[in-house]
């Protein structure tokens, strides 16, 4: 008796074969990126062609022109490395065609790949992103996680389309968020699940060989536009803390933009980031002795021989923080040297 072989089946049956290793070009350029980077070149299973990152930039107060964590990485691997400044620039364009590479893997690249580039490799273009899809597209999935006091976030490895974070996800892992996590902390581990996952996503996406099988093996699945939520660039002033939110509001600002651009209040003209605080409830008797009845919103004062800030409900508890221009400093060395600040507001 022949044997049936079913459609889905023949699909996979019918696919290419590609080349071991797997030809690839990276699309990546800050440390997120270099981290899964890092992991890909380990592998035998992927040949690195080239990698694609941003021009070098200006770093740190003496503004020198630096290269991005992927660049250096690439550097000390001898890859090639392609810093367009234009994506449609039809000799970037060329050049990449030349490579012939079976598939383009994208991390942290910030510019969405042009449709002429998204259809040079067969296997089209792979992206990881930092959230669980269709939620946080954008780029600060990150922090707004924190932020807004999720419990939990992960890794979304998606076909790449012309549309932003908005392609059919091939595979998805969750991670719990911690209490104290921050976005520093959050990064690196994002990071990591995605460097573990990214080669079971590539596997899984030759299977489907392209989009319409893909979709019809259910190898990827196509994001509900009407869940998705975006994210926004963080500007530094986004920092600023407003001292009228709940402490609890504010412990979790504090933790997202760590360790940038960092919570902040200003006293006298003077900025002083706060590095790492605890929440606490303002419904003590101790509470109502040492905040005084003139207690306002942003007003630092000792509560049980520990610095504190009053907020529009509850207080914080400041563990480190760093004045302008200084080194960062623990609730007891601030108090050494500035406790002439206890008493005032925050503006």
């Amino acid at each position: 008796m022949p044997t049936i072989i079913s459609p889905k089946e023949e699909l996979v049956n019918s696919k290419p074969v590609f080349s071991f290793p797997l030809k690839v070009v990276f699309f990546g350029t800050p440390e997120f990126a270099d981290i899964i980077f890092k992991v890909l070149l380990q592998n035998p299973a992927y040949e690195m062609l080239a990698a694609v990152c941003s021009p070098d930039k200006p770093k740190g107060r003496g503004g020198k022109i630096a290269p991005p964590p992927v660049k250096e990485t690439a550097l000390e691997n001898k890859i090639r490395i392609l810093q367009p400044q234009n994506l449609k620039d039809a000799g970037f364009i060329l050049e990449l065609k030349n490579l012939n590479a079976d598939i383009f893997l994208t991390a942290a690249f910030g510019k969405i790949l042009p449709k002429e580039i998204l259809e040079l490799p067969p296997l089209g273009a792979l992206n990881v992103h930092p959230s669980l899809l269709p939620k946080y597209r954008g780029p600060s999935p990150i922090q707004t996680a924190i932020f807004n006091g999720d419990s939990k976030t992960g890794v979304s490895i998606i076909l790449m389309t012309e549309k932003m974070d908005a392609g059919p996800v091939v595979l998805q892992k969750e991670i719990e968020i911690a209490p104290k996590e921050t976005s520093e902390s959050l990064h690196s581990k994002l990071a990591k699940l995605a460097g573990q996952i990214l080669p079971e996503a590539i596997e899984l996406w030759k299977t489907g060989q392209d989009l319409e099988n893909a979709l019809d093996l259910k190898i990827a699945k196509a994001q509900n536009e009407s869940e998705a939520t975006y994210t926004k660039i963080i500007a530094k002033q986004d920092g600023l803390i407003n001292w009228q939110k709940s402490a609890d509001e504010i412990e979790r600002q504090i933790r997202a933009f760590f360790p940038w651009p960092g919570a902040f209040g200003k006293l006298n003209g003077k900025v002083f980031k706060i590095l790492e605080a605890e929440m606490e409830k303002k419904n003590s008797s101790l509470y109502k002795r040492e905040a005084g009845r003139d207690f306002v919103p942003g007003k630092i004062f000792l509560l049980n021989e520990t610095v504190a800030v009053a907020c529009g409900q509850d207080h914080l508890i400041i563990k480190k923080i760093q004045p302008e221009g200084k080194n960062p400093l623990t609730d007891r060395e601030f108090l050494n040297g500035y406790k002439d600040l206890l008493g005032l507001t925050f503006e």
